[in-house]
């Protein structure tokens, strides 16, 4: 059994830095990826429509494609949505693998990764998000683009 204690361990700088290129060599290869399918022709897990359709159950708020398309990262990392998403993120900690891993996500579908228009997040926020836009085609633009 493991005595490591996250509330109590160091921030090491080293391990942050392997976290932090992981993420990006992950949002590189979604967006290599989405350039050349376009999202709605994707499938990202084989656990998608469970996925979708428990996010909208979830955040109903997500329903307006609008709020879906482009969102402000105090939406999703408030104490209330805090709350709401480890409930959801529970959900998927025996399906899929690395559930809680951190991973960049899009605040904008209509941008590519950057410095204004990234967040961090878990992967299962990262699916939840982008199954859902691809399912509405808000990333279709991306590959349409060449």
């Amino acid at each position: 059994m493991s005595t490591f204690n996250a509330g109590e361990a160091e921030n090491l700088e080293d391990i942050e830095k392997q976290f932090a290129v992981v993420a990006v060599e992950q949002a590189e290869t979604y967006w290599n990826l989405i350039s050349k399918v376009p999202g709605s022709r994707l499938r990202l897990t084989k656990y998608d429509d469970e996925i979708y359709n428990t996010f909208m159950e979830h955040f109903p708020e997500f329903r307006d494609v609008e709020k879906l398309k482009k969102f402000n990262e105090q939406d999703i990392k408030n104490k209330e949505a805090k709350d709401r998403w480890r409930k959801f993120c529970s959900l998927y900690e025996k399906t899929i693998e690395d559930y809680n891993f951190g991973t960049l996500l899009r605040t904008d579908s209509t941008q590519e990764y950057g410095q204004f228009s990234t967040c961090f997040v878990v992967r299962i926020q990262f699916y939840a998000f982008e199954i859902a836009r691809n399912k509405h085609g808000l990333n279709d633009w991306a590959a349409a683009k060449k």
